[in-house]
């Protein structure tokens, strides 16, 4: 792993909130968790989901570590059954979880990762793993290559349930990408920044507006403003709620 950016983004948004990081075999980083002796880990899958939460990074590529003269290194990439007749290391620390493990079983088992790797520079086996390990263990005499079907192992973010604190949330959104200002985000400058809107001196409080200085007159009646008519004779019959017109006055009758 590497969370330098995320401790970065940490002491910027947190500069009073000491963050410390804490390197443990993969094995023992949920004991850690457990004991209270670290927050919140990066860890990889599986965890105990009854006692810690866990939220999905990534999944890593998996790469079988060879010799740089061994023959598996003319292919771009290899499958399971290529590795059939070879020795592989299943180290004690092994991350996958194989139901039956591939190639030829060496004649024990290192304790860790680090031991068969030595013990594939020195052409005794090869070794499957995440390619973040082979990275990690790199050597000049050795070289890796993908394998397309062998299990994969995923990482997460994981902490245990009944110790989600405000600083957990906040570090979780800084993993996850949230900005200071997201909604989801728990950050003291967001936190800070509601107080002022509180205050009603940095923020308008929302869906107000200002008052008409001149209301309409309709709206001071209390009614609705109507379309103005147009300016003709029809138009103020409209006006006058469609009476009808005065009858035309003729000449007068003669008597008898």
């Amino acid at each position: 792993m590497t969370p330098a950016k995320w401790v970065k983004v940490w002491h910027e948004r947190l500069p009073d909130v000491p963050l410390t990081l804490v390197q443990a075999p993969a094995a023992e980083a949920p004991e850690l968790l457990r004991a209270g002796e670290a927050d919140a880990g990066l860890v990889r899958l599986p965890v105990d989901r009854d006692f810690f939460s866990a939220i999905p990074l990534y999944t890593e590529t998996s790469v079988v570590v060879v010799p740089k003269d061994h023959l598996i290194t003319a292919a771009d990439e290899v499958t399971l059954a290529d590795l059939a007749d070879e020795v592989l290391f299943h180290p004690l620390d092994d991350v996958f979880d194989w139901a039956a493990p591939p190639g030829e079983p060496a004649f024990e088992r290192p304790a860790t990762t680090a031991d068969a790797i030595e013990l594939v520079a020195a052409n005794v086996g090869l070794l499957v793993v995440p390619q973040s390990l082979a990275r990690l263990h790199h050597r000049r005499d050795l070289t890796y290559r993908p394998v397309v079907d062998a299990p994969r192992s995923s990482v997460v973010l994981s902490w245990p349930e009944e110790a989600t604190t405000d600083l957990v949330e906040d570090f979780i959104g800084i993993v996850r990408g949230r900005t200071v200002n997201s909604t989801r985000g728990r950050t003291t400058a967001a936190r800070a920044g509601e107080g002022r809107a509180a205050d009603g001196r940095t923020a308008k409080p929302a869906g107000r507006s200002q008052p008409d200085k001149k209301p309409r007159r309709a709206e001071q009646a209390g009614g609705r403003q109507q379309p103005a008519a147009k300016s003709s004779g029809r138009g103020r019959q409209a006006r006058t709620g469609g009476a009808k017109p005065a009858a035309k006055r003729g000449r007068p009758r003669r008597r008898s």
